[in-house]
């Protein structure tokens, strides 16, 4: 029941979205939408890849409230281990962003991921689809013409058991931005 009431939460402002019918909204679609995500690469005896490309969409006129979707590729190898550990997830995310300073705003997402998991009933690795609930803050800088560079720090709040947060500190990430 709660985690019904906290994905209706960060899924609301997708269905509805109030705004001031006296104001009509003047910016064409490409000044609405930003375009980003983020890269993460390390290679050796540990390798891990993930790409998390997003889409926003500014709500009202002010760009201060935004929506978007993403997707989500992880892969991870840590040949420290015989036979090597290897992890490979991919997903979607739903995202609410605000703007409370220029540089500064608060983020909640919604990210759904699919992972390898041990079944001990089974006794074998599955696939599962694992809900994790991101909230924190983060800051952005932009760096000319409509391109940024952000930085966020989230927490997993819903800390579901085959979580790949959980029982882990801060979510320290970035990306860069189109738009943002």
């Amino acid at each position: 029941m709660n985690r019904s009431i906290l994905l209706l939460g960060l899924l609301l402002p997708f269905v509805s979205v109030a705004q001031d019918p006296s104001r009509k909204d003047q910016r064409s679609l490409s000044d609405r939408l930003y375009f980003g995500g983020g890269i993460g690469l390390s290679f050796g005896t540990v390798t891990a890849i993930q790409v998390d490309p997003l889409v926003g969409y500014k709500v009202d006129q002010d760009g201060k409230f935004s929506v978007g979707l993403g997707g989500s590729y992880w892969y991870y190898q840590d040949n420290r281990y015989t036979p090597p550990i290897n992890f490979t997830g991919y997903g979607y995310r739903t995202f609410s962003r605000y703007r409370v300073f220029d540089q500064f705003f608060l983020h909640a997402e919604f990210l759904h991921l699919n992972v390898e998991r041990y079944s001990v009933l089974e006794d074998r690795i599955k696939r599962i689809w694992v809900p994790h609930v991101l909230a924190g803050a983060g800051y952005v800088q932009s760096l000319g013409g409509r391109s940024s560079i952000y930085f966020q720090i989230l927490f997993e709040v819903l800390q579901d058991p085959n979580s790949v947060y959980r029982n882990q500190g801060p979510i320290i990430s970035g990306g860069v931005g189109i738009g943002f």
